[in-house]
């Protein structure tokens, strides 16, 4: 018979090794990702769970993973999730900011993406079309001599207006395109900014030269801009590309060698480079 104190010492063994069971954790099968991407003057939030082939057929008919035809939740266990900070085009629609699921239908030569508002939606479970906000068609491409294992979403081809969301299984890859419209908003903020006390010549002048391509703005700026900063280096490179892109090859090669000058002392040896490279490409 189990005295009392037999009796608790085996009750706290039994209540450890249901600790030490508790507390064992093993890798998720389809580990979650999740990528905050920079673009235009927002964020986007993408969420999304990255299964393993493991043998099993891929996009086919009737196959274990992503079956033609059918909709899939872009991944594994949850919806895709993604979110926008600041509003994005889409598939031609303009979606507001806020948190969107990414669903597809896989099919050979192409695939189509939905965007659904089914944010608490537990894979395809409790999907409602009357809850898509866009569907659209984008090509598949087949991959030569690439396989990739884990189902991979990334964003590439990042510019100020326009990138793309990428994903690619096996050897097969489709890119969803998302645009911005920007340049109108910073051109608003930065006239309203100039009727300041404190101007921000420097910042007016890199988006009249780079963005709207109007360079006797761009050149009235980082002209103040210099006037201000003396020892600002980038700024006499700036200047120098504007003058050479007028025309006027000999006040671009003084603004350049000013930047040497000044980049010199500040041991800054890629803009003494620039200069350089600049004064020879004149």
């Amino acid at each position: 018979m189990y005295t009392m104190k037999k009796l608790t010492l085996l009750l706290a063994a039994l209540a450890s090794v249901a600790i030490a069971v508790a507390q064992v954790q093993m890798p998720a099968p389809s580990p979650t990702q999740t990528i905050t991407q920079d673009f235009g003057i927002g964020k986007i939030v993408l969420t999304y769970s990255r299964p393993a082939i493991k043998g099993r057929t891929l996009f086919a008919e009737n196959s274990d993973l992503a079956p033609l035809g059918k909709l899939w939740r872009t991944g594994a266990n949850a919806a895709t999730r993604i979110s926008f900070s600041d509003y994005v085009t889409i598939g031609g629609k303009k979606l507001d900011t806020g948190t969107y699921v990414i669903y597809t239908i896989p099919n050979k030569t192409e695939c189509t993406i939905i965007i659904n508002k089914g944010v608490n939606n537990a894979g395809t479970d409790g999907y409602k079309e009357s809850e898509d906000v866009v569907r659209f068609n984008v090509p598949v491409k087949k991959m030569e001599g690439v396989a990739v294992e884990n189902f991979t979403m990334q964003f590439a081809n990042i510019q100020p207006e326009r990138c793309e969301l990428n994903l690619a299984w096996g050897n097969n890859a489709i890119s969803i395109p998302i645009s911005t419209e920007i340049k109108e908003r910073i051109k608003a903020q930065i006239e309203a900014a100039l009727q300041t006390d404190k101007k921000p010549y420097w910042q007016a002048a890199n988006f009249y030269f780079d963005w709207d391509k109007n360079n006797a703005k761009a050149l009235e700026y980082v002209t103040k801009a210099v006037e201000e900063n003396a020892n600002a280096f980038w700024m006499f490179l700036l200047k120098a590309k504007v003058e050479k892109a007028m025309g006027n090859k000999a006040a671009a090669k003084e603004s350049a060698k000013k930047c040497i000058e000044v980049a010199t002392v500040a041991k800054n040896d890629d803009y003494v480079k620039q200069a350089n490279d600049l004064i020879k490409g004149l």
